[in-house]
């Protein structure tokens, strides 16, 4: 029997979890405009909006739309404050059942995962496929068309039914869910909602399951839209993909990007996450270096220098690191001509 979620709408409207839930949401926030005018009349904002889901007279308000580049250019769409509270209140009930769902090899936007542990994890499966680097390590990458922009919201809910049971939790998530549109009527989900990080993982959990029960993908990796699948015969992973790409189109309204699908072994590199990987070492990707300079010149703050040097130290970058700090202290923010020539390493685009 299909586990069921126990906790009920009365658990996420609470005011003890609207309170849990306002603590968590301040975190780093506290100076923002729009936060500090919320906290003013804190409690009498938390009690409207409790009674309006009370009343079931909640309604989910616009968006505020901005870009990124994390490390890619992104859309993001932020919620008002009441209603990234609420996102936080539902996410604090939601998550750890959902957790218990997914499979081990699901890293984003998880406790205790993340891109690090993917990467490590990756690394693992060379060893263990390729035997210590003794056999052909073959490796199939795969990536996602417009990830978030194309989940399907008919989809979505059918499967949160599947596991809750509490109409009105369905109703609320409903609200959430159909507050945003992207490519097409009921089509995607916003990338600023905390919400999201959750409900993404819970649609792609359906093609987790069918990667390990069905195609017995026994050494995979999924990174939000990034899919890795290792195996020492390339002719099984070729015979993959249309299997994946009927999954993914027919089941979840999904479809693969053509010019992301490719096949090749640890010894040219395999990219993800922003590195390409080799047997014993991986390196930035070149696009990466880039975009990081790029984010350097625009704020040459030491925050966001620390940030760069704590990442690099997840790979062979040292030199590039040490150049950030040096430039950053005494010359200016570096070229990127300079950190490609002194890195030492040669990455592909």
């Amino acid at each position: 029997m299909r586990s069921q979620l126990s906790h009920t709408y009365e658990d996420i409207i609470s005011i003890e979890n609207l309170l849990s839930a306002w603590r968590e949401f301040l975190r780093g926030k506290r100076k923002k405009p729009d936060v500090r005018d919320f906290s003013c009349f804190l409690m009498h904002n938390m009690s409207k909006l409790r009674e309006s889901l009370i009343q079931r007279e909640y309604s989910h308000g616009g968006y505020q739309a901005f870009k990124i580049s994390d490390p890619k250019p992104r859309d993001i769409h932020k919620a008002s404050v009441r209603d990234r509270l609420l996102h936080h209140a539902i996410y604090r009930q939601l998550y750890p059942f959902f957790d218990r769902l997914f499979i081990a090899d699901s890293f984003s936007c998880r406790r205790n995962k993340g891109t690090h542990k993917a990467m490590s994890r990756l690394q693992s499966f060379v060893y263990k496929v390729s035997r210590n680097n003794t056999r052909t390590c073959w490796v199939l990458k795969l990536d996602i068309r417009k990830f978030f922009a194309s989940v399907d919201h008919e989809i979505l809910m059918a499967i949160l039914r599947q596991y809750i049971p509490n109409k009105d939790v369905l109703w609320l998530l409903g609200s959430v869910i159909d507050s945003f549109t992207s490519t097409g009527p009921g089509k995607g989900l916003p990338l600023g909602n905390l919400t999201s990080q959750l409900l993404v993982n819970v649609y792609m959990n359906k093609f987790d399951q069918f990667a390990k029960h069905n195609l017995k993908a026994k050494y995979y990796i999924r990174y939000a839209d990034d899919i890795v699948i290792f195996s020492h015969d390339r002719a099984e992973l070729e015979a993959l993909i249309p299997r994946i790409s009927k999954f993914l189109r027919e089941r979840l309204k999904l479809e693969l990007h053509p010019k992301k699908v490719s096949i090749g072994t640890p010894a040219a590199g395999v990219d993800f996450l922003g590195w390409v990987h080799f047997y014993d070492h991986r390196v930035l990707r070149t696009t990466t270096k880039r975009r990081m300079l790029a984010a350097i010149k625009e704020r040459p703050g030491s925050d966001q220098i620390n940030s760069y040097r704590g990442m690099l130290t997840h790979g062979n970058a040292y030199r590039i690191g040490r150049m950030i700090y040096c430039a950053h202290d005494y010359c200016g923010a570096p070229t990127f001509d300079t950190l490609t020539r002194d890195s030492g390493t040669q990455s592909p685009a």
